[in-house]
């Protein structure tokens, strides 16, 4: 079980107060009625699934309801920076 600590909150807790969110950093569409059908669809299901590091988005759901990213290691699952919604990776 992961151990997350919560930029906001400024605790370690256990994963299971948290609820992730999929890949961080994704930019929406700038024009999303432009896009096709299928530039669409790519947009709102494929993500990157990498083997190593890896960005993430994810939300203190038991706590204080933030969201918030993390850099972790799919390999080891690592969690090597947890930094708050804005912030430079």
């Amino acid at each position: 079980m992961l151990q997350i600590h919560c930029p906001y909150c400024q605790g370690l807790r256990s994963e299971e107060e948290f609820a992730y969110g999929g890949e961080a950093h994704i930019r929406r569409p700038a024009d999303p009625g432009a896009l096709t059908d299928q530039a669409w669809g790519e947009y709102l299901h494929f993500r990157k699934n990498p083997r190593g590091l890896h960005r993430e988005l994810w939300q203190h759901a038991a706590g204080c309801r933030r969201y918030f990213n993390v850099l972790r290691d799919t390999v080891s699952y690592e969690i090597l920076k947890v930094y708050p919604i804005g912030e430079k990776p």
